[in-house]
């Protein structure tokens, strides 16, 4: 129990150091990051605006859906095709999509880790 006291101390200071930290800096922070994206401000920055803004997003992303429909069925027939002709396949992009599907199961290996509370017990080996 005198453990989880002493983390529970440890996470209080660095909480209080970063409180700390963004009072001293954030303002200044805050005034460059406007300052560079200014252009991107719409002027005035009413709720109305803002919703008005939301929606033209939303529906904007809806109606890029039969693109994206499209692009995913090229990459799956572009993918068939490799498949189809594997015989012809490169010593090279054999490796690309070995390190490819490496690298996919080592994400999948981390997100479980971090799903799990970033314990390493309790798997099941």
């Amino acid at each position: 129990m005198a453990a989880l006291g002493s983390k529970l101390a440890q996470l209080q200071s660095k909480a209080c150091e970063a409180t700390r930290f963004v009072a001293k800096h954030g303002c200044a922070y805050h005034k460059t990051l406007m300052e560079k994206n200014k252009h991107h401000v719409v002027d005035p920055p009413t709720i109305q605006k803002c919703q008005e803004l939301s929606k033209q997003l939303f529906y904007t992303r809806l109606a890029s859906i039969p693109g994206r429909y499209e692009a995913f069925w090229k990459e799956l027939d572009s993918a068939k095709l490799l498949w189809k002709n594997r015989s012809n396949l490169k010593v090279e992009d054999a490796g690309v999509a070995a390190l490819f599907g490496i690298e996919l199961y080592a994400w999948s290996c981390l997100g479980e880790i971090v799903g799990r509370g970033f314990t390493l017990t309790g798997y099941h080996v």
